[in-house]
Order: structure tokens, then C-alpha cells, then sequence
């Protein structure tokens, strides 16, 4: 193990520019490197990252969400563990599984994907990411909760700054202070729409969570509000960069595109690969319960860890050519690709798997079926070549395309 030379720095222009070289050199040199500026372990091998997520042996804690996420949510899910966290994923799960999620909400991701088509549907270009890939997912949840769409640019802005909360690995004060801001402003909004569903519920999740019981327990509101603040955070950012990255990746290996237009079945292989290959979250940060042998050394007992997903879904122990985009890989399960079981590390694993990950596929699955439709030729604008941005999570910042409108 040893310091991180400036190529390795994960907070240098070079690694933010494309952070895959680094990477490659972190998985074969430097497995486990002391990261001074964040005060972390960095792991990029995708045994270890494995490891620190399903956590077999409670080596492993979220307390670093302490700092990370509550100055921005408030205490949610990710910070609890045994029977705390066994009961409020009980409460809010259902909603994200199964038939609350196929009958109430398949209707709704519909609906608000061909909205926001229609804007475009006809006139032959858009950019997927500011035109389709940033409401979409926002929108849904939105719907979902029963809040007032036209608060959308509200619900973004909130999401955006937490997200750079999160990200802020170089602790800029000005976007710390966005990101506390936005806990209070949220709060503000979300607490009295909590207080009114408790005395007239309605058909949506909001009235379903204020209602839902298990084993005696009821979530508060203030457990409401932090959970809504999560979902919008992490069910708007994640999706929104997951559907303006498979349809990159597609558009960059026309091939695969071709088949997928012709068989949309293979829309989930496709997200898969892409959540393996262009994860949206590029690390995540546990904290270690005890001293913990990884490869390159030990990591203390109280140390933050942060997983670099994106190098552990390219190591090259655990797949056949991870540096190469292939919806046909047989080394990636599409059938456990959105379960806690899944071999890609892009939702995490174990207990703190990511509870949206159905909800996400339902998303990535009916929307890009719907743009398929609409846009039977669809191409990148003259000249314009994707590019990555972000290193807490990544994804292309525009996404502008040409296609023959249908006629009907």
C-alpha cells in the first residue's frame, strides 16, 4: 500500500477527465492506496469491493453516512443496521417490488416517458440527456410520491446539490453549504405534504408510507421526509445518468443497437452491461468496524473506505475483456442483474443493495423501448462525440441526436 502519486489522485483534472486508465493501474499496482485528501482506503479490485459490500463477517459499517448523507437527508436507511434497518427496509420496500410496482407504477413511468417524447416526438433532434434522461426519472418519482410536477425544477435543483454534497471529495465550503441548505429547504416543503396524507391519504406511495406498520413501528416524518429526500437524490441522479449512458453506449457500437432495436428483450442485457461497464455511481464509501486484511495490505479498524465501482466492474479477474462494451457478455447474469445477487457492484450488494433497482430497470426498460419507437434512425448529431463527466457519479452531460420522425 502507499500514498497516491499524482496519476492515481482521485481528485486530479487527469483522473476526472477519464478515470478508467487510472483505474487499470490501480487494480494491477496499487489495490489499496492511503488517499491523504479524503482521509480514506481506496480499494479498486472487485473481490475486495465485493467484500466490503456484502459484508459477510460485519467487518464493515455505513457510519461514514453520518457525515456523508445526513447534513443533507437527515438519518435514513443507509445509516441503520440490524433490526432498525431490517424494519424500515420492510416499510418502504414493497413499493419497489412486485405487484405495487406493476400495477400502480408501470402505468405512471409509461405515462411520463411518452409526455416527455411528445415534446420531440416530431421534430427530427433532442439532446436525451437535458430533453429526456434529467426529468424523466424526477418526474416519475414525483408522480409516485403525488407531488405537484410543477415543482419540478425545485425537486432538480434540490437533487443537484445534494449530489455535489455528496461528491464534494475536495470539501468546497460553498457547495457544503448548497447541500445544507437544501435539508432545510426540503424539509420545509415535504413535512407539511406528510402531515396532511397522515389525515387524508390518498393512492400513492407518500399516503402508503405514512400508513405502512411493521412489527409495531411506524416510520415518522421526519423518517418520511429523509427517505423521499433519498429516493429523489438517488432515484433521479443514478437513472438519469443510466439511460443517457446505455443509449451512448449503443450509439457507439451501432451493432449492438441494431439488435436491440430488433429484440427489445435485450434492453435488461444492455443495462446491465452498461451498469458494469459506465456505472452512474462511481464510488461508495463504508467504514471499517476492525482491522481488515485486503489485497495491497490492512485496513484499520475506523477508516473510511471508498469502493471505486467503476474499477472493480472493469477488473479484469472477474471479466473476459472488461475494457469492451458487450450486451452479449456470458460472464454477466442479466437475470441477477437487478437483485442483491447481481455480479455487477453497480447497485452495491448485501443488505444495503439498492432498494430501487426494479424501479430503475422498469424506467430504463420502458423508456428506452418508447425512444427506440419514436426514433427509428436514431444517430449522434454531426460531429458530436459523448463525453463522461463527474467523478462520485458519471455519465454524459448531453446527448444530442437525429432521427426520421414517424409518421402515423
Amino acid at each position: 500500500m502507499s500514498a497516491a502519486a499524482q496519476p492515481l489522485d482521485i481528485l486530479s483534472p487527469a483522473f476526472a477527465a477519464d478515470p478508467y486508465p487510472a483505474y487499470a493501474v490501480m487494480r494491477e499496482k496499487e489495490p489499496l492506496i492511503w488517499h491523504e485528501a479524503t482521509q480514506s482506503y481506496i480499494l479498486s479490485r472487485y473481490d475486495d469491493v465485493e467484500r466490503v459490500f456484502k459484508d459477510k463477517r460485519s467487518e464493515f459499517t455505513t457510519d461514514n453516512y453520518n457525515w456523508q448523507l445526513e447534513p443533507v437527508h437527515g438519518k435514513t436507511i443507509l445509516q441503520m443496521s440490524g433490526r432498525e434497518h431490517a424494519v424500515r427496509r420492510a416499510l418502504v420496500a414493497p413499493a419497489f417490488r412486485g405487484s405495487d410496482l406493476q400495477e400502480k407504477f408501470l402505468p405512471v413511468i409509461e405515462r411520463n416517458s411518452r409526455e416527455l417524447i411528445d415534446a420531440f416526438r416530431d421534430s427530427g433532434s433532442a439532446d436525451i440527456v437535458s430533453d429526456y434522461a434529467t426529468r424523466f426519472p424526477v418526474n416519475v418519482i414525483a408522480d409516485m410520491l403525488g407531488l405537484d410536477k410543477a415543482d419540478h425544477a425545485r425537486f432538480h435543483g434540490w437533487y443537484t446539490a445534494v449530489i455535489a454534497f455528496l461528491g464534494n471529495l475536495s470539501g468546497d465550503p460553498e457547495v457544503t453549504a448548497a447541500g445544507e441548505r437544501t435539508r432545510v429547504e426540503f424539509a420545509e416543503y415535504m413535512i407539511p405534504i406528510i402531515q396532511e396524507r397522515r389525515e387524508k391519504p390518498g393512492d400513492d406511495l407518500l399516503s402508503a408510507l405514512c400508513a405502512a406498520e411493521v412489527d409495531g413501528v411506524r416510520m415518522s416524518d421526519e423518517d418520511i421526509k429523509a427517505f423521499c429526500s433519498l429516493l429523489l437524490a438517488a432515484g433521479g441522479e443514478t437513472t438519469d445518468k443510466a439511460i443517457a449512458s446505455i443509449l451512448a453506449n449503443l450509439l457507439a457500437h451501432p451493432e449492438q443497437l441494431a439488435a436491440v432495436r430488433e429484440d427489445r428483450s435485450l434492453i435488461p442485457a444492455a443495462f446491465a452491461e452498461t451498469l458494469r461497464y459506465t456505472p452512474p455511481v462511481h464510488m461508495i464509501m463504508r467504514q471499517s468496524a476492525v482491522d481488515v486484511e485486503v489485497s495491497g495490505g490492512t485496513i484499520p479498524a475506523g477508516a473510511t473506505v471508498t469502493c471505486l465501482i467503476g474499477a472493480a466492474n472493469r477488473d479484469e479477474r472477474r471479466y473476459r475483456e472488461p475494457e469492451r462494451f458487450d450486451i452479449f457478455r456470458d460472464d454477466l447474469s442479466t437475470t441477477s442483474a437487478f437483485s442483491a445477487a447481481a455480479d455487477h457492484l453497480a447497485f452495491a450488494l448485501g443488505r444495503h443493495f439498492c432498494v430501487g433497482a426494479l424501479l430503475a430497470k422498469a424506467e430504463v426498460e420502458i423508456g428506452v423501448d418508447q425512444l427506440l419507437d419514436a426514433m427509428p434512425d436514431l444517430r449522434l448529431a454531426d460531429g458530436f462525440d459523448p463525453v463522461e463527466q463527474g467523478v462520485f457519479t458519471r455519465g454524459p452531460q448531453s446527448l444530442p441526436v437525429r432521427f426520421t420522425p414517424v409518421t402515423t
